[in-house]
């Protein structure tokens, strides 16, 4: 396969003018960044639900930086032809600007991301203004924000009436005129997440967003099914269920040990011709047999 361009902002920016959908996929690893870049996303998301779907918490609020970095790091191995987005984790945006731009750089420097995300509208956007004026990429992220989980009530859809709705196209416009690249609309109603995509110039990236946003954003182990008692989502297409065949493929595997039926005979290496006796001695090696 002949080696890729990497999008960056300007292009993103062309594909929303001119109708072409954004493609992007989360991944926490070097494998699941290269089959991604493989399969041709245009851009991966490192993001904080690494807590979730990969070190078994129960929320993304336990993520910290040196998560980040270690995983970031990981799959810029895996895709070196593809934008990486990295989520800057919970709390670490809302102190001091020196404190939040030291995190911003251990993300780009020793994770090797090309941007980072942040969660929030209009409270953010003098951060996200500083960030951006560092010279660093900045996604949006706007709707249901896992990280404020706790103080919006639960995973709820948002933009469900005429005040939520008005309350993200003003945080979709202050994040806009903070200078970011693209927003995340996550679990944001059909209708709304369409006015905010025509209003703003920058593009959305939708989750549970509906089918008029300028492109789409999934978790990897959702696409794929990569879990054990999976949940459905209304808002999931599952395109592979590599799941159940990977517990499939190691109730084979332990099968076949307890039974003996693997290791076969193709799967041995065979010594040469007397090596054993030089070893041992042959009066040893037959009273070994």
């Amino acid at each position: 396969m002949a080696a890729k361009h990497a999008l960056n902002i300007v292009k993103m920016k062309k594909m929303k003018q001119e109708g072409d959908p954004i493609t992007m996929i989360t991944a926490y690893d070097y494998p699941s960044a290269k089959l991604a870049e493989e399969a041709g996303i245009d851009m991966l998301l490192v993001g904080d639900s690494l807590g979730n779907v990969v070190l078994g918490y129960d929320s993304t609020l336990p993520v910290t930086t040196e998560d980040i970095v270690y995983h970031t790091r990981a799959v810029a191995r895996g895709a070196q032809h593809t934008f990486i987005v990295a989520d800057l984790p919970f709390m670490t945006y809302h102190g001091s600007i020196d404190e939040t731009l030291r995190t911003v750089r251990r993300i780009m420097q020793e994770g090797g991301a090309h941007a980072v995300k942040m969660e929030g509208g209009a409270e953010i956007a003098p951060t996200v203004r500083k960030i951006v004026e560092a010279g660093v990429p900045v996604l949006g992220h706007i709707g249901l924000t896992p990280q404020s989980v706790n103080q919006i009530g639960g995973y709820r859809v948002q933009g469900k009436d005429e005040r939520d709705a008005r309350r993200l196209l003003e945080e979709a416009k202050a994040l806009e005129s903070a200078g970011v690249f693209g927003i995340v609309l996550e679990l944001v109603t059909e209708e709304v997440a369409a006015a905010i995509t025509e209003q703003i110039s920058v593009p959305t990236i939708g989750i549970g967003a509906g089918r008029k946003v300028d492109g789409q954003v999934l978790v990897f182990h959702d696409v794929l099914k990569y879990t054990s008692d999976y949940r459905e989502k209304r808002f999931v297409k599952t395109f592979a269920d590599i799941g159940s065949q990977i517990r499939s493929g190691i109730s084979d595997y332990v099968n076949e040990v307890k039974t003996k039926a693997f290791p076969e005979e193709k799967h041995v290496f065979a010594a040469e011709d007397g090596v054993l006796d030089n070893l041992y001695g042959k009066g040893k090696v037959e009273s070994r047999s």
